[in-house]
């Protein structure tokens, strides 16, 4: 019986990768840089080569090793295959079988929200559930969706695209995927900053928002924590569109847990109070009072689940 998993999690920028024992325990972990150059066509042999020292380095036999799990920041198939990703500059990849072939390994490939969410799951802020919804709050907005311990990833692997669930089909600008009024638009760090943005231009409203040469999503909500009534609103607007959203997700799988990360997430209580205090409204009563917390594994969650794609 296998006693080691490799967990790799590819980014734009950054590919974590880390060595896990059978049970979940994180035994090492590190980094090596994503090469996108020449439309990625170096990621999948480096991930190889890092998994390949990896192993030599530790003196580990293949025999030991259950496999390795990959998230990737694209929509993935369940055969493994990565209908195209901008991020890596990929056009449709077999990734698991490249990189089944190229290791001798068992390999299993996850869209990478997808697999953030598998290891909240299972080692993080969704620990102790098997229905579980994740919600990464950043740049933009990703989800995965975990029912009865399985991702739920579509025919496409396009499930779990929380971001892109539309909250406002007034919104006359364009989200970043060429579409109108998505929750991404109002709940992502680059989101809030719009609201606030044009909330400023709209008048003179006294606000310490107005302070700041180069606004964050982390300066409202500071802001929103000292009473601030602009920055108060902001939030409230945020919550409000985030809980619309997870209102359609609810309704169609039904979680026992909304699990809440990303850079926003830092935010704490405050972020999960503005959406309960909207959730709520106008919902089934077999849907109300869910759950809501916030992720703890971090950058890590990729790496765990990923992991945890392989374990039993």
């Amino acid at each position: 019986m296998g006693k080691y998993i490799f967990g790799i999690d590819i980014g734009g920028t950054t590919i974590k990768c880390g060595l896990f024992s059978a049970q979940g325990e994180l035994l090492e972990k590190w980094e090596i840089p994503t090469r996108r150059e020449n439309a990625g066509e170096n990621v999948l042999g480096d991930v190889a080569k890092t998994i390949l020292a990896k192993q030599k380095e530790r003196g580990i036999v293949k025999e030991d090793i259950i496999g390795a799990g990959v998230g990737i920041p694209g929509p993935v198939r369940a055969d493994g295959t990565v209908l195209k990703c901008a991020n890596l500059g990929w056009g449709i990849t077999k990734a698991s079988e490249i990189l089944g072939n190229t290791t001798r390994l068992k390999v299993k490939v996850a869209n990478d929200a997808n697999v953030a969410a598998l290891g909240e799951m299972w080692k993080g802020g969704g620990k102790g559930y098997e229905d579980v919804v994740m919600i990464t709050l950043g740049t933009g907005v990703g989800g995965g969706v975990i029912i009865s311990g399985n991702v739920v990833a579509g025919s496409n692997g396009g499930g779990g695209e929380i971001g892109h669930i539309i909250v406002n089909p007034h919104e006359t600008e364009l989200c970043g995927c060429g579409g109108h009024g998505h929750l991404e638009q109002y709940a992502s760090a680059t989101g809030i900053v719009r609201l606030a943005k044009k909330r400023l231009a709209e008048d003179n409203t006294e606000t310490k928002l107005r302070g700041f040469n180069t606004l964050t999503a982390k300066n409202i909500f500071d802001c929103a924590k000292e009473s601030d009534a602009v920055a108060m609103e902001l939030v409230g607007l945020l919550g409000k569109y985030l809980a619309s959203a997870l209102k359609h997700v609810a309704a169609t799988v039904d979680p026992q847990v909304f699990v809440i990360g990303g850079g926003v997430s830092k935010a704490g209580e405050i972020l999960l109070n503005a959406v309960r205090a909207h959730y709520n409204e106008n919902l089934l009563y077999a849907l109300q009072n869910k759950e809501f917390c916030l992720a703890k594994l971090g950058n890590d969650a990729g790496i765990y689940g990923s992991a945890r794609l392989l374990a039993d």
